[in-house]
This record gives structure tokens, sequence and C-alpha cells, in this order.
């Protein structure tokens, strides 16, 4: 490492609102109804987060044919198709959903756009959950296109009566590229009435963009199946900066920042602050002597509980009670 290496650490960076709400959901089922909770799917796409609600009580299963009829479920932050919602009811399973109200924002656009007779096409990643859930929102067909290739070759069966909705945790430039080709390729194609991608993905790419420039190699906080984590690690590469996705200090081999003088640090939505703190300490055995936060967007976005899972007097806060 450089002499007199600086670590940049990003703002904002880490847990989204809807995140939060995610974990909050299955801590406040397990405080309330003990354990066990399942959990369909990871709740969010960290492995730290996922061990930490595991030793809680929390099981996660892949489908929900494995959790016993009358049970207690979550849905992942990420969002389920009708058919698991289907398949919930008919097993007596009592259902807290976790789903991203931004994600629901997507699911209630697909159901307009079917409901006013549109052929729908979605951006997004083949075999991501929130696509996966996303696509099974629609009684009708839906295409699926990841890149201005897909979009070139897609056959619709009315080019003039299309609609488009995009995975919220998509590169925001990925998608914008998308998003015109699709506008070429079908000049009628109607848009959703406000953008899908969150406001924290716009904003953690946003932070990365700002950075980058600065930085001679740039670290990621977030596990591999982050959808949001990979493209933030992405948009630095983009800038020409060196970057690596860890969710484990000890992944941090020292000849990645031999030589650095400027460490660039954010962290997915994913993704809990602790990691982060981690990489720093570890940066800092290697020789980084200084941290310094780089000031972006300043968010104060919080989603509400289901109101079954709000309470009185809960963490120290006088007859405090969400509602939706």
């Amino acid at each position: 490492m450089g002499q007199n290496a600086e670590i940049l650490l990003a703002e904002p960076r880490g847990f989204c609102a809807g995140v939060d709400r995610a974990i909050d959901i299955v801590e406040r089922a397990l405080e309330l109804y003990g354990a066990p909770i399942y959990v369909r799917h990871e709740i969010v796409h960290n492995r730290f987060v996922v061990q930490s609600l595991r030793d809680k009580g929390a099981i996660f299963v892949a489908e929900l044919d494995e959790v016993p009829k009358g049970s207690i479920v979550v849905f992942s932050a990420h969002g389920v198709s009708l058919s698991v919602r289907d398949e919930a009811e008919k097993r007596g399973l009592k259902v807290f959903d976790a789903t991203c109200p931004l994600v629901t924002k997507v699911h209630v656009e697909v159901k307009k756009m079917h409901e006013a007779g549109h052929e729908i096409i979605m951006i997004g990643h083949k075999g991501h959950p929130e696509v996966e859930g996303t696509l099974g929102q629609a009684l009708g067909r839906m295409y699926l296109v990841e890149t201005i290739e897909d979009v070139e070759n897609l056959q619709v069966q009315n080019p003039d009566n299309v609609a488009y909705v995009t995975q919220t945790t998509l590169s925001v430039d990925d998608a914008a590229v998308v998003t015109r080709a699709l506008h070429e390729r079908f000049p009628n194609i109607v848009a959703p009435k406000k953008g899908d991608i969150c406001y924290a993905t716009q904003n953690r790419q946003d932070a990365v963009k700002l950075i980058a420039p600065q930085c001679d190699v740039f670290f990621v906080v977030g596990s591999v199946n982050s959808s949001n984590s990979n493209r933030l690690r992405e948009v630095a590469e983009r800038l020409s900066c060196p970057s690596y996705l860890v969710d484990d200090p000890a992944m941090i081999k020292p000849e990645w920042i031999e030589g650095k003088r400027s460490i660039g640090i954010t962290a997915g939505a994913s993704a809990p602050e602790v990691l982060v703190q981690n990489v720093v300490n570890r940066l800092k055995e290697l020789g980084a002597l200084s941290v310094r936060k780089i000031a972006g967007i300043e968010e104060n976005v919080a989603f509400p509980l289901p109101k079954e899972l709000s309470r009185k007097k809960l963490r120290g806060i006088e007859d405090y009670v969400n509602t939706i």
C-alpha cells in the first residue's frame, strides 16, 4: 500500500429502507411468535444477514412445500409470483410479506398494464428472484430482455401495443441503453409513470461515480448473489478503477492494494454497516492511515411494517405503532 493511503467512504451506502423493513419483519415475527419462522428464499441477498437470522430461529426454504401446513412464512424482499401466494393460501400458511414496497409498485404496474391489454416487456436479469416474482404477476405472457440484442430479437404479437417495466436493482446506465432500444424498436411503447429503478440503487451508483475517479482501487461490500452490489462494482470498473466485491475482510489480498494511495469503499443495499467497518479495519491493518467520508444524497426513507407486527413500547418508543 502506498504511503499515507486514504480510505474514501461513499455515502449513502449499505442498507436501504426495503432491506431494513424486510429484516425487521423477520425479527419482529420471531419476537412475537417465536421460532421457527420460515422464510421463502434469502430475505435479502447477504449471507451475513441470513446467518444472523438463522441463528435467531429463522428457517430459510427454497419453496413452500418445505413449510409445514399452518406455519408462519415470510416472503423475501424480492417479491413472489401470484402462484406462490395462491399456494401459501392453499397450505393454510400465515404470511408476512416483506416484499419491498418499490417492488410491489412494479407488480401493480404490471397488473394495470395487463388490464389495459398491453403485451408487457421486463428489463431484468434472468433467474433473479425479483424478476421471477414480477414475471409471475401477469396473467398473460411477459417477455424478458436484458440486452440490446434481446430487444432486436424480440418478437411480439402487436408491436403497437406493448409496455415495459424494469427490475429495481439494475445498473442505471445499462437500463437506459436497453430502454432507448425499446423505444426505437417500439415507438408507441408505454413506459412506467415513474422509473422503476429504486432510489437506493440510483443513489449508491451515483456515489460510486462521484468517488471512483479519485480512487486507485475500489471495494464493494456485498455478497456475490446481490444484484445491486454487482452493479456497483461494474460502475467503478467502467470508470477504469480496479474493483472487488467482498463480503469478508479475509478476502482482501495485500497485492490488491499494493502501491495504492486512495481506496474507495461502498456497500450494496443488502450489506450491513458492520461488514463495512470490518473491511475498513482490515485495510488499516494493511497500512491505510485515514478514513474520509464523501457525502452524497442524504436518505430519509422509511417503510412501515405490517400492522400485525407493530406494537407499543417497541425499542423504547412510547406508544409507537406503525401504520400502513
